[in-house]
């Protein structure tokens, strides 16, 4: 089923709302029939091979739940929502002192087009009770890191960021781009909800400007159009990267984890829409 949208037209009137379906670059809904399994193989949804631990496949980091668990942009198409894990064995590469698990869209090679033009990102991110984070560390759920890996043109983190002193590490907080670190929106990372970004991207202009809402609620401004240099293209990331404390240089190699992890975030409506015309999904 394809659903109607609310799109909110910026380019010309910014007040003016109508009923349009915007056109989507690619579509991260997890359809009902498919179970993790599925994610261990190539499939035209999210990389079968990144970002995972060695040895570990798909279906060892990821847990799907029933569609009515969802966010509003899943329950309307009858996706699942799916939950991103971590263990002791989330080691990436040489990554020693991360833990880390992600899903990259299928399409999204680092130079195409949901880097080009005016796009807006969409996805809801929820707490695990039963697999609580850890908040005396810092984790990174969604970003976009450039196609040299230089950056993060933006990052989504919650716990304690390094080199900061987070006054309440249960919280999210959007940066920009990580070489000039600005913070464009935080907000409490509230128990039993689904906390809903859109993030419009103007690869041209050099620009953000972000959407929020908890649960249900339609999506609205919660900041202006921001200059924020995400240059660089390269591919969006959704999961879990815990960071060590602790650690001195490289991070990537220093620092302490604890034993015995078991941590996860779950996510829904993941797509990302073409807004070169203004059109911003705000409602399902």
């Amino acid at each position: 089923m394809v659903s109607s949208r609310f799109c909110l037209f910026f380019s010309l009137i910014p007040s003016l709302v109508a009923a349009q379906a915007c056109q989507l670059q690619f579509d991260g809904r997890i359809d009902a029939d498919l179970a993790a399994a599925d994610f261990d193989v190539p499939n035209d949804i999210f990389s079968e091979t990144f970002v995972i631990g060695q040895g570990l496949v798909f279906s060892k980091a990821l847990r799907l739940l029933p569609a009515a668990a969802g966010s509003s942009f899943d329950v309307d198409i009858g996706a699942e929502p799916v939950e991103v894990l971590i263990s002791d064995d989330s080691i990436f590469q040489d990554q020693v002192a991360f833990r880390r698990a992600e899903l990259l869209p299928a399409s999204n090679d680092g130079a195409d087009a949901s880097t080009q033009g005016v796009k807006t990102l969409h996805f809801s991110v929820l707490k695990d009770a039963v697999r609580p984070l850890n908040l005396s560390h810092e984790y990174q759920l969604v970003f976009l890191e450039s196609q040299d890996f230089s950056t993060n043109q933006f990052v989504l983190k919650t716990g304690s960021i390094l080199g900061q002193n987070t006054a309440d590490p249960d919280t999210l907080q959007l940066f920009g781009n990580l070489n000039d670190g600005q913070l464009l929106f935080s907000t409490a990372f509230t128990a039993g909800v689904f906390h809903n970004f859109a993030l419009t991207l103007d690869f041209d202009q050099l620009t953000t400007q972000v959407f929020f809402s908890r649960g249900g609620d339609a999506l609205a401004s919660v900041t202006d159009v921001l200059q924020n240099d995400v240059s660089g293209q390269g591919q969006f990331h959704f999961g879990v990267l815990k960071k060590p404390v602790g650690g001195v240089g490289d991070i990537t190699q220093n620092g302490d984890q604890p034993d015995a992890i078991n941590e996860g975030i779950i996510f829904g409506g993941i797509f990302q829409e073409d807004s070169a015309d203004g059109c911003i999904s705000l409602e399902p």
